[in-house]
């Protein structure tokens, strides 16, 4: 005969231990950090409108890298460059850029992952119409001297207000005589907008990568045989770009996950993604073959 009396003990037992399984399960799940994702529109890297949305080499990796790391929640904001930098450097947010370049200003307040990928180095996009103005400065392999350029007077160039070009030009547009002859922009898709400007003649010249640079001109319909770029003077033919993140706790226990797992992605699938963008995409796979030997881990 069955103890009914029994029966139902052990049912509501079960009950019991059913309902607090899904209670731990749910605590667990309320316990996760939200982890926010701050991007740019910077193509080819990420690109928010048009019909290439979503396309670009940082969006197509960013699925992957969020689904290695089920610690957390994730969610992605699009800001602009001085957005992003404002909330990198809240102790109060808990926030990682996937695009980002080393300084060591930068380093004062914001953690650093390995490389993740390298960009062909930064240099100065300018409508050929205007070669003449920028044709004694040019070196006989082809690179501009951007420092005397500035210093000549005779120009003015756009640039994007707190992105770092590289040690390089960074170094020129800190130290140039002539700072009246760069003309920042803050806003968002800023490369986009200057391209615009330059054919207004506002200037005559902006500091860009030439993929992103290319991007904005198809975008507005531009042809690209219009346009001219040029690397500049002792800037090195590709920069290494890193995941930078908040500058505390929560920052560093990601950044170690994100280093785990961006040492295969960055070699297996983003290293393709970004190729896709290349004029040269030949000669970018060949030289990825040695990106990460001596890129610094």
């Amino acid at each position: 005969m069955v103890n009914r009396s029994s029966h139902r003990h052990r049912a509501g037992l079960v009950a019991l231990l059913f309902t607090s399984a899904l209670g731990t399960t749910a605590g667990t799940a309320e316990a996760k950090e939200t982890l926010t994702w701050l991007l740019r529109d910077f193509p080819p890297l990420t690109i928010f409108a048009g019909p290439q949305a979503g396309q670009g080499a940082i969006d197509r990796i960013m699925p992957e890298l969020i689904a290695r790391m089920p610690e957390y929640e994730h969610q992605i904001m699009h800001v602009n460059r001085a957005r992003g930098t404002q909330m990198l450097q809240d102790p109060d947010v808990f926030a990682c850029d996937p695009t980002l370049l080393w300084t060591p200003e930068r380093d004062k307040t914001i953690l650093f992952s390995i490389p993740t990928y390298a960009t062909p180095g930064n240099g100065i996009t300018i409508e050929r119409s205007n070669h003449k103005l920028f044709a004694p400065y040019l070196t006989e392999d082809g690179h501009l001297d951007l420092a005397a350029v500035l210093a000549s007077n005779t120009v003015k160039v756009g640039i994007v207000g707190e992105r770092s070009y590289g040690p390089v030009i960074d170094k020129v547009i800190r130290t140039t005589t002539q700072p009246d002859n760069l003309i920042l922009h803050y806003g968002n898709a800023a490369v986009g907008s200057m391209l615009q400007m330059e054919r207004m003649d506002r200037f005559q010249a902006i500091i860009s990568y030439w993929p992103e640079a290319r991007f904005h001109a198809q975008q507005q319909g531009i042809a690209l045989d219009e346009l001219e770029f040029f690397p500049v003077k002792d800037a090195p033919k590709y920069q290494f770009a890193h995941i930078g993140c908040s500058k505390t706790d929560k920052g560093r226990a990601a950044i170690e996950i994100i280093n785990r797992e961006m040492r295969t992605l960055r070699v297996t699938r983003l290293i393709g993604f970004y190729a896709e963008w290349m004029v040269k995409k030949e000669e970018y796979l060949r030289d990825s073959k040695t990106f990460f030997d001596d890129a610094g881990e």
